[in-house]
């Protein structure tokens, strides 16, 4: 079994080099680290110092002015679990350990105009890289959605900061076992820039042949995850990888501290897709009919769950 998660390097995939390696790898796996990206460690330290800033010394009016109304909305702040993904995907019903921020396109919510010039430049960065790399993705499949390739790319992506702060007692591995349950990304592509555990714990985790497996944060590279959108736009043939986040066991609390930014390549709220085809792949989805839209897919399924109204 070859759990190892490989590198590839964007420029290398762009010039039609290694397809052969990168096919099997989108097949059997669905995750991969990209190298000479363009994104750097400078780009992630900006958009994350000014985050935590307004995590930890906000207001709690000044969060609330930041937290969207309509929960199903995944726009400015939530606070420390104030969401849970075992119950979005039915594995449970503990929170997520950790406090986030959110944007998009339109419809933001930001705490200050330092902040809004921050986080835009950040967004508009991820949003050009997840871009190319799904297009490398759809160029090594073979596939053409319909409309064509930029017109699928060019689209309603999310930006979320999550900050996973060191777990108390009852959040240890030996009361909760994950800070944030199983689960693949309603996505074409996710592209992650991670912070590490100080006391040198690695949290995130990817499932590959039924086994999960630790994906350290590397400055240097991107994380890769193909989601459920990819493998439905390439008629199955990229897998979305189940992962999840993990806690520390009660020795290792301490340090145990990580951030995350999670850039999500989503499609318009009218891509459609083969329900049939969405079962088959081994998606929960519970809509009838032939085919189905996005839209209709993240109202009945992925939804934003809120447990708590502030921080």
């Amino acid at each position: 079994m070859d759990t190892v998660v490989p590198v590839f390097s964007l420029p290398s995939l762009q010039s039609g080099l290694h397809q052969e390696e990168f096919r099997r790898c989108l097949a059997e796996k669905g995750v991969f680290f990209l190298s000479d990206s363009g994104l750097t460690e400078v780009d992630h330290k900006s958009s994350r110092d000014i985050a935590i800033d307004f995590f930890e010394h906000g207001t709690e009016e000044q969060k609330q002015a930041v937290t969207a109304a309509d929960p199903t909305i995944r726009r400015g702040f939530t606070g420390l679990e104030s969401e849970s993904t075992a119950k979005v995907t039915d594995n449970g019903s503990y929170t997520d350990y950790s406090m986030c921020y959110s944007m998009g396109t339109s419809g933001n919510l930001f705490p200050t105009a330092e902040f809004e010039d921050i986080w835009t430049g950040y967004f508009d960065r991820m949003y050009e890289v997840s871009q190319e790399v799904a297009r490398q993705v759809l160029k090594t499949t073979g596939s053409r959605p319909d409309g064509g390739v930029e017109s699928f790319v060019d689209c309603e992506p999310v930006l979320r900061f999550r900050h996973f702060p060191e777990v108390p007692e009852h959040r240890s591995a030996e009361e909760e076992p994950l800070r944030m349950a199983p689960h693949y990304d309603l996505s074409t592509v996710t592209l992650i820039q991670q912070t590490p555990c100080a006391n040198g714990f690695v949290s995130l985790q990817v499932e590959i042949d039924g086994v999960f497996v630790d994906l350290p944060a590397r400055p240097d590279l991107v994380l890769v995850f193909c989601g459920a959108v990819a493998t439905l736009a390439t008629g199955g043939q990229v897998k979305a990888p189940r992962h999840h986040v993990a806690a520390p066991g009660r020795d290792m609390m301490s340090g145990s501290g990580r951030t995350s930014s999670v850039f999500f390549l989503r499609p318009d709220p009218d891509f459609a897709f083969s329900v049939p085809l969405a079962r088959e792949c081994g998606f929960d989805i519970s809509l009838d009919g032939a085919t189905a839209t996005f839209q209709d897919w993240i109202a009945g399924n992925y939804v934003n769950l809120r447990t708590k109204t502030t921080a």
